[in-house]
C-alpha cells in the first residue's frame, strides 16, 4: 500500500475480437473493483478515432460510472476543453454533481486528444485554443461550477445549475510545466500525466507548490501523479503481460492504430519490429517491487495522491494490478 491515497485512471481500451460494448464493460468492472479495493478515485480519459480506445465522451461514462459505485470519487482525466464549449462542460459536471453529490471530479486538459481531422469534426476548425482563451474559459468553468456565477450583464447572474448544494472538485491535468504554472496561479489542484509526460515529475510538482496561490477553492496545494503499473507474480509474467502496452506505444509512434493484442501476440511483433527495448509501462514488477517502486516516488516527488493506469489486453490484469497495488 503506498503512503499516499490511490487512484485509477482508465481509457476503456478496445482489446482484439473485442467491441465498444466489452470496452465500457471492463471499465464498468474495473471500477467497482476499484470502488471496493478502496481506491480514492476513478476517472476516464477522453480520446477520439483511436481503435485501441472507446472513452470518447468521459461525462456519459462518469454517469455511468458512478451509478454503479458506492463511494468512490468518478471523474474525468480528463475533458479536452478545446473540444468543446465550456458552458456545455460546466453543466454537464454540475448534473453529474448533483445526481452523485460529493463525489464528481472535473479534470480538465488542453491538448485535443485526437489528430487534426478528428478535431475539426468535434469542433469544426482546426484552431486550438491559445494560453489566454484557455485561461479564461477555465476561470469561466469555476465561476459557473460555484455559488457565485458569472455576471452575464443586464442584470442577470449565469450559473451552471439553479440551486446547487455541492459542487465538482476541479483538477488542471498537463505533461507540461504549463498546467502546473496555471493550476498554482489559479489555486486549483493539479494532476502531472507522468506516464507519457517527459519532464522529471519531482521538479513540475514543486513548480506547482512553490508557486501556488490560495484560492476560493483551495487554501493550499494539492497535487496527483499519474504512472502506468503492471504487476505480475515473477519479474518475467510481469514483462510478458506489459508486452500489449509497449506494442502500442511503438504502434503510436508508427502512426498505427489497432485494438490490443493479447501479450503473445504483441511480445511476437515486438521481436520483429526490433521493439524489445520499448517501454510502454513505467512501473513492472511483482507486487512487493511495484509497492515499494510507488512508495518512492510519492516520497521523492512530494504528491498528494498517487494515479495508477494499467494498458493490459484483458481487464483482469488490471484488476489483479490494483489489487496488488492496495493490498
Amino acid at each position: 500500500m503506498s503512503s499516499v491515497p490511490v487512484s485509477v485512471l482508465d481509457l476503456a481500451t478496445v482489446s482484439q475480437g473485442a467491441t465498444t460494448a466489452d470496452a465500457l464493460g471492463a471499465t464498468l468492472d474495473l471500477a467497482r473493483a476499484a470502488d471496493r479495493l478502496g481506491a480514492r478515485r476513478f476517472w476516464v480519459a477522453e480520446h477520439h478515432n483511436m481503435a485501441s480506445v472507446a472513452a470518447t465522451n468521459p461525462p456519459v461514462l462518469v454517469g455511468a460510472i458512478a451509478a454503479r459505485t458506492e463511494r468512490i470519487r468518478v471523474g474525468s482525466g480528463g475533458v479536452m476543453l478545446p473540444n468543446h464549449s465550456p458552458y456545455v462542460i460546466a453543466e454537464q459536471f454540475a448534473m453529474l454533481e448533483a445526481l452523485h453529490p460529493g463525489r464528481i471530479d472535473l479534470g480538465l486538459g488542453r491538448a485535443p486528444g485526437a489528430d487534426p481531422i478528428t478535431s475539426w469534426a468535434l469542433r469544426r476548425t482546426q484552431e486550438g485554443l491559445g494560453h489566454e482563451e484557455f485561461t479564461e474559459h477555465v476561470r469561466l468553468l469555476d465561476a459557473w461550477l460555484s455559488p457565485h456565477g458569472v455576471r452575464a450583464g443586464m442584470g442577470h447572474t449565469l450559473k451552471a445549475t439553479p440551486a446547487a448544494t455541492s459542487y465538482p472538485e476541479i483538477w488542471l491535468l498537463g505533461s507540461s510545466d504549463y498546467s502546473a504554472r496555471l493550476a498554482a496561479q489559479l489555486g486549483l489542484s493539479f494532476a502531472y500525466a507522468g506516464h507519457f509526460g517527459q519532464l522529471d515529475p519531482t521538479e513540475v510538482i514543486a513548480l506547482y507548490t512553490q508557486g501556488f496561490r490560495p484560492g476560493p477553492r483551495l487554501g493550499a496545494p494539492h497535487s496527483m501523479l499519474c504512472t502506468s503499473v503492471i504487476v505480475g507474480e515473477t519479474d518475467e509474467e510481469a514483462q510478458r503481460l506489459a508486452a500489449p502496452s509497449a506494442l502500442q506505444w511503438l504502434n503510436l509512434r508508427r502512426d498505427v492504430r489497432e485494438p490490443i493484442q493479447t501479450p503473445d501476440v504483441a511480445r511476437e511483433r515486438l521481436e520483429h519490429l526490433d521493439g524489445g527495448a520499448i517501454h510502454g509501462t513505467k512501473i513492472i514488477g511483482t507486487p512487493d517491487a511495484v509497492r515499494a517502486e510507488l512508495d518512492g516516488l510519492a516520497r521523492r516527488t512530494g504528491v498528494d495522491e498517487l494515479m495508477i493506469v494499467t494498458t493490459a489486453h484483458d481487464v483482469s490484469t488490471k484488476i489483479a494490478t490494483l489489487e496488488a497495488v492496495l493490498n
